[in-house]
């Protein structure tokens, strides 16, 4: 059992890392792109997962949350990349870029196991295919799950910044203030059950789709 345990923690990490980190290194490339250099004059750019590494989130947690459901769910964060939105260009119209961002990196990071998931069933068998596929796989998942929960319309997550940026003003300015309750509604979501009725078939239906593009039958 506690050998099955530690190749799962083994051949998560990666993937989960990456997930995690790039997510938040998106966030302030597209930041900066359109005007607020925060992050980069912070050292927070970069794809070197160091820099975005926070020790509960992107490594206690996930372990935990790994070990108490026995292996069939992963979730974790890494340390916010600070994003000061005023400074935008068009501060309104550029935070569905930069929010749109963290599930964009999700979305690629998925197409990428995907690929390296196909490329574990047509190289020739060895010691190194299986743990590769398995690798894979978790990506592909994790990086679904990341995506789909992050694009739920709920202040402080990317879903709630994009509708912000949609919304007309004043009902803009109305749910922004939803965002200090955020994650109490999102504890009180996950412990009800609800989060997960809701994110489960959005989650496969995304894997599936993605699986679909690659032929992963």
């Amino acid at each position: 059992m506690l050998e099955s345990l530690i190749q799962t923690l083994a051949i998560a990490a990666l993937p989960v890392i990456f997930a995690i980190t790039l997510h938040e290194a998106a966030h302030g490339y597209a930041a900066r792109h359109f005007g607020d250099p925060t992050a980069w004059l912070q050292g927070r750019i970069s794809l070197n997962p160091l820099r975005h590494i926070d020790l509960f989130g992107t490594i206690l947690i996930p372990i935990a949350i790994l070990i108490f459901s026995g292996g069939s769910f992963l979730f974790g964060y890494a340390k916010p990349v600070p994003v000061d939105f005023s400074r935008l260009r068009k501060p309104k119209q550029d935070m569905f870029w930069v929010a749109a961002a963290g599930p964009g990196a999700n979305l690629f990071m998925a197409l990428c196991w995907a690929f390296m998931l196909k490329l574990s069933w047509l190289l020739p068998s060895s010691e190194y295919t299986l743990p590769l596929a398995e690798m894979s796989k978790i990506g592909i998942m994790v990086n679904c799950v990341l995506m789909v929960l992050n694009l739920l319309p709920l202040p402080p997550l990317d879903g709630g910044r994009i509708a912000v940026s949609l919304l007309p003003h004043a009902l803009a300015w109305k749910f922004a203030r939803i965002e200090r309750w955020g994650f109490p509604i999102l504890l009180v979501l996950l412990f009800t059950g609800i989060l997960g009725a809701v994110m489960n078939p959005l989650v496969g239906l995304s894997a599936r789709a993605i699986e679909a593009i690659f032929g992963l039958y």
